[in-house]
C-alpha cells in the first residue's frame, strides 16, 4: 500500500510488487516452473479504466483456427497508453458481457499492460443496436467454425475454431510466426508484417521456406524497409537457427497443446527427431502406450500428437524441414549424477520433499521421471504408502530406493 500510494512520485513507471522468499536454499528446493519461479509471487496494482465507444467487432484466426473477437474502440488513453483494440476473448464472454457495437463501455488495461472490456455502460446503450451474432464461418478462408464437444464434460469447447485446416491462410501465417517466435526458432526480424508480406508474395508458404530465403536475397533487397543491412541480419539469423534444440524445434511446429514444457517433455522421451517420428509413425497403439507412460503427458496431449504425426500434410512438411534444420538432443543437466540417464518413478508420499519438489530434483540430475513402471525403469523410489507401483516393482525386479537412499543419490535434502 505504501507503494502504491508513493508509485506517482517513482521516477520510473511501475505496475506492482514481487514478493520472494528470502532464503536461497529454500528458493532452490521450491524450484520453478516452465515460466516462473515458484518462490515469488506478482501483486498487481488496481488497473485505471477510461470510457470509449466499441466502432466493430473483428474476427482473427490463430494458429490452430481459433476465432478471436477484438473489440476496434475509440481511440482513449489508459494509464499514459492510447488503446484501440481489446480482446472479447470468445462468444461466450460476448454473451456474458452483451457487448455490441456501438456501446460504451469501461476499458482498463490489466497488469497495466493488456486491455481488456470491464463492462458495458447500459444507460449509453444506442436504442438500434442489437446482440452481436457469432459468425459460423472463418472470415478467412470461409470454412465450417465449430465449437468442438469435450470428450470429458460432453460440453462443448468455449473456442470456435475453423476447420479450414492448411487451406486457411490464416492458419498458415501464424504458424510461420509461431515457428519463428522467440520461444520456438526465434528468428530475429522475421515478425508477423514481414511473415504477412513475404506470404502475399509469394515467398513465404511453409517453415522450409524460411530457410530457402537464404537463396533469394535480390527478391528481399529493396522491398519497403529492406536494405542492404536489414536483410543480412534476417538471413544471418535464419543461417543461426540451422541447429536448434529439440525442445524448441518440437514447440515451433505449434502441435496443438504442446507448449514449452510439453516439448521438452518429448524432447527428453524420444532424444532425437528420427527417434520421435519413428516411434510415433508405427503402431498407434505402441505410440500412444508410450506417450501416456511418459509423466505429465495425458489422453488430450498423446492423441493430439498422434493426430500431427498422422496427417500426411504435416509429414511432408516435416520432412521439408528437416532438409534444412538439424534438431539437436536436450544435454543431460548434470552428467556426472548417478541418475543421469536413468528412468525412475515415484510412489508414495515423500516427508522431506513434495513430488513436484522430488520431480524437479531428479531432472536436474539427468534423470528422466516416468509414470508408470516398465522394463525401462532403472529406479522406484517408494515413500510412505506406496501402492501398485511397488509391487510391479518387485515383480519386475526394477530397484527400488527408500527415501533415504534417494536423498543420498540426490545428494542430500
Amino acid at each position: 500500500r505504501a507503494l502504491d500510494a508513493d508509485r506517482a512520485a517513482l521516477p520510473y513507471d511501475i505496475d506492482g510488487v514481487v514478493y520472494k522468499v528470502d532464503r536461497l536454499d529454500w528458493q532452490r528446493r521450491l524450484g520453478t516452473v516452465s515460466r516462473a519461479p515458484r518462490w515469488a509471487v506478482a501483486f498487481k496494482f488496481a488497473p485505471e479504466q477510461a470510457q470509449t465507444v466499441i466502432q466493430a467487432i473483428d474476427i482473427q484466426v490463430g494458429r490452430v483456427g481459433t476465432l478471436t473477437p477484438v473489440a476496434k474502440l475509440a481511440p482513449v488513453t489508459v494509464g499514459g497508453v492510447v488503446v484501440q483494440n481489446a480482446t472479447l476473448h470468445n462468444e461466450d464472454e460476448i454473451a456474458r458481457k452483451d457487448v455490441r457495437v456501438g456501446d460504451t463501455v469501461i476499458v482498463q488495461r490489466a497488469g497495466d499492460v493488456i486491455p481488456q472490456i470491464v463492462g458495458v455502460v447500459a444507460e449509453h446503450r444506442p436504442e438500434d443496436s442489437e446482440p452481436y451474432v457469432f459468425p459460423d464461418r472463418c472470415p478467412v478462408c470461409g470454412s465450417h467454425a465449430v465449437r468442438e464437444i469435450n470428450p470429458k464434460t460432453g460440453e462443448p469447447e468455449v473456442a470456435r475454431r475453423c476447420t479450414g485446416g492448411l487451406i486457411c491462410a490464416a492458419q498458415a501465417m501464424e504458424r510461420l510466426r509461431h515457428f519463428a517466435a522467440r520461444d520456438a526458432l526465434d528468428i530475429e526480424g522475421l515478425g508477423w508484417k514481414t511473415v504477412e508480406a513475404f506470404w502475399a508474395d509469394g515467398l513465404l508458404h511453409s517453415p522450409a521456406d524460411i530457410f530457402r530465403l537464404t537463396d533469394r536475397k535480390a527478391d528481399i533487397i529493396g522491398r519497403e524497409g529492406w536494405g542492404e543491412t536489414s536483410v543480412n541480419n534476417l538471413l544471418d539469423s535464419i543461417e543461426q537457427r540451422r541447429t536448434v534444440g529439440l525442445d524448441r524445434f518440437l514447440y515451433g511446429l505449434g502441435i496443438r497443446h504442446v507448449g514449452e514444457t510439453n516439448a521438452r517433455l518429448l524432447a527428453r522421451e524420444f532424444g532425437t527427431v528420427e527417434a520421435l517420428v519413428e516411434a510415433l509413425t508405427g503402431d498407434r497403439d505402441a505410440a500412444r502406450e508410450r506417450l501416456l507412460h511418459v509423466d505429465g503427458i495425458g489422453e488430450v496431449l498423446a492423441d493430439a500428437v498422434l493426430e500431427f504425426f498422422a496427417e500426411p500434410h504435416n509429414r511432408a512438411a516435416l520432412d521439408d524441414l528437416l532438409r534444412y534444420v538439424a534438431p539437436s538432443p536436450l544435454a543431460a543437466p548434470a552428467a556426472t549424477s548417478p541418475l543421469s540417464g536413468k528412468t525412475v518413478v515415484f510412489t508414495g508420499g515423500l516427508d522431506t520433499m513434495t513430488r513436484a519438489e522430488a520431480k524437479a530434483r531428479a531432472e536436474a540430475l539427468g534423470a528422466k521421471v516416468a509414470g508408470s513402471v516398465s522394463r525401462a525403469t532403472d529406479f522406484v523410489i517408494a515413500g510412505a504408502d506406496a501402492g501398485s507401483k511397488l509391487n510391479k516393482a518387485r515383480d519386475a525386479g526394477v530397484t527400488i530406493l527408500d527415501e533415504a537412499q534417494w536423498l543420498e543419490m540426490a545428494g542430500g535434502a
